[in-house]
């Protein structure tokens, strides 16, 4: 099968219109040269002269009428294809998005992101995924859609944008004595703590920080989600961590308090990462946008 050139259609639908090898280079921004070259390999791929001389003009011959309107609507289709998408009416989107988050971020995020994707866009389908797939290829090959929290393992070629930053803050059951009195470094070192890891770590950047004091928390249980441990808290004197802002609902859901904790922690960077064939997909970027719409107003409201 001989190999198919698309530009010798465009020139085909050209020279049809324009009825003239000068008018269809012009259009196309060649040279008359060039488009006469063009119009003899069409002659020899059709097998047609295509446009014979009447005169001092060009006309069409009954294979080119034949061909004309279908060669048009193809060549027209091809350009809507590849034209950039305009202004997208959300209502009229219909997609399934993989979002993977921990939940520390679903516990505030989750929510209000569904309903306003719900309000304005109902065809479309949100499918949170575990953090079971992070580290993987799973944005690669399209598992995961879009990532969000913080993103310090991604592949090369993935798109991201920053979201917010946020402070941790120390987590405790109403009435627990660090809300009436917040503990200084020793204090809170002597506490009992909860570790949230997936991988089951017990320690982290802040046992990093007081072992620079001369300090060291214990750590006696160890669970591998956010929600998990806001509850164990809810009903013990153990103390969580949470970013304040973006994890904030949740604690006052429960009723908890929070505290600020007396290390010198740097604020944990939110970002949302995606690769780049979804980048400029109308849906996934309306969703992107209604994603930092929603994260703004979440942190804006614990702010």
């Amino acid at each position: 099968m001989p190999r198919l050139d698309l530009n010798l259609l465009v020139a085909l639908d050209a020279l049809l219109e324009e009825g003239s090898v000068t008018g269809a280079a012009e259009r196309l921004n060649t040279s008359p040269p060039a488009m006469s070259r063009t119009l003899a390999r069409l002659r020899r791929t059709l097998q047609d002269p295509v446009l014979v001389r009447a005169g001092r003009g060009l006309v069409p011959t009954p294979r080119a009428l034949e061909l004309r309107a279908e060669v048009n609507a193809f060549v027209s289709h091809g350009r809507t294809l590849l034209a950039p998408h305009g202004a997208v009416d959300p209502g009229d989107l219909r997609a399934t998005v993989a979002i993977q988050a921990n939940d520390a971020l679903l516990t505030s995020l989750a929510a209000p992101l569904t309903a306003r994707v719900r309000g304005q866009a109902p065809g479309m389908t949100l499918r949170f995924v575990p953090e079971s797939h992070e580290g993987t290829s799973a944005m690669r090959d399209g598992t995961v859609d879009l990532e969000l929290g913080i993103l310090d393992h991604l592949d090369p070629e993935t798109r991201t944008r920053p979201l917010a930053d946020s402070e941790l803050v120390g987590v405790v059951r109403d009435g627990h004595p660090f809300v009436a009195d917040p503990p200084d470094p020793r204090r809170y070192a002597a506490a009992d703590h909860i570790g949230v890891s997936r991988r089951g770590r017990a320690t982290g950047p802040i046992d990093d920080r007081l072992r620079e004091l001369g300090l060291q928390r214990r750590v006696p249980v160890t669970v591998p989600g956010y929600a998990a441990a806001l509850f164990i808290v809810r009903d013990t004197d153990l103390v969580a961590l949470a970013p304040a802002g973006l994890g904030g609902r949740a604690p006052q859901l429960l009723g908890l308090s929070t505290f600020p904790i007396p290390l010198d922690l740097p604020p944990v960077s939110i970002g949302m990462a995606w690769h780049p064939r979804n980048d400029r997909d109308p849906a996934h970027r309306w969703l992107r946008r209604q994603i930092r719409e929603t994260v703004r107003e979440v942190a804006g409201d614990q702010g």
